[in-house]
């Protein structure tokens, strides 16, 4: 089931795409909002908060990625890019970028429609008033609560992707143990293949620059030779 209160931006310079995706969505229960280009986009974005962003990666001015790079700077809404480029090489430029996922052209819109729910349900609710103490893990100068799936440097909110924030709820409910690539492709409920493995490696790789003082030698989240990444927490 679709979430009938969450509100999508679709942007995409193609305007029978636009169209269509628009109407789809708002026939299985979102709200709805589109942009022609990156500088459309823009100006719907300083005014609303979007619950999900459908990014078309090739248009004409700012391409998708180069706006979701700049995205990412100020927030964490989860972007799902359009790329009509099936090449490996593209589609990690995206997820490098911040992108939570991905879809080549051309694509059914039913399969478009279901990553956008398995992309919402990864999301953290909204923190209820906690009536007992949250649960942290402390990774050096980072602190992660459990309960709230949020992620703090000192007084400071680190801003977490929609994937980013799943892998740490994954993680962090099996401190010190090992979790193999396929594994964490099945938690996240991507398809299995080696492009999702690899995919795993570029998001485990942005995670550690939010976690890790040296992102190169990682002290808190591990690679465990054979066996896969380990959170190590304090």
């Amino acid at each position: 089931m679709s979430d009938p209160d969450a509100h999508l931006l679709i942007v995409d310079d193609d305007e029978r795409i636009r169209s269509l995706l628009q109407k789809f969505l708002i026939r299985h229960g979102f709200l709805v909002s589109a942009a022609r280009d990156a500088a459309h986009a823009r100006r719907l974005l300083a005014g609303l908060d979007f619950d999900l962003i459908v990014l078309d990666v090739m248009m004409p001015g700012e391409d998708g990625i180069s706006l979701t790079r700049a995205l990412r700077e100020t927030r964490q809404t989860p972007i799902m890019l359009l790329t009509a480029r099936g090449e490996t090489e593209d589609r990690i430029a995206g997820l490098e970028a911040g992108a939570d996922d991905y879809l080549a052209k051309p694509f059914e819109p039913k399969e478009l429609l279901l990553r956008i729910n398995a992309i919402l349900r990864r999301m953290p609710e909204a923190p209820a008033a906690a009536e007992m103490q949250p649960k942290l893990l402390t990774l050096g100068p980072i602190r992660y609560d459990i309960e709230r799936g949020e992620m703090w440097h000192g007084d400071d909110l680190v801003r977490l992707t929609a994937t980013e924030s799943q892998l740490m709820r994954i993680f962090s409910a099996k401190p010190g143990e090992a979790l193999s690539r396929t594994r964490l492709v099945e938690e996240l409920g991507r398809d299995k293949g080696q492009a999702q493995e690899r995919a795993v490696d570029v998001q485990i790789t942005r995670l550690r620059r939010k976690i890790e003082s040296d992102p190169k030698q990682p002290r808190y989240l591990q690679t465990v030779r054979g066996a896969g990444y380990m959170l190590a927490p304090d």
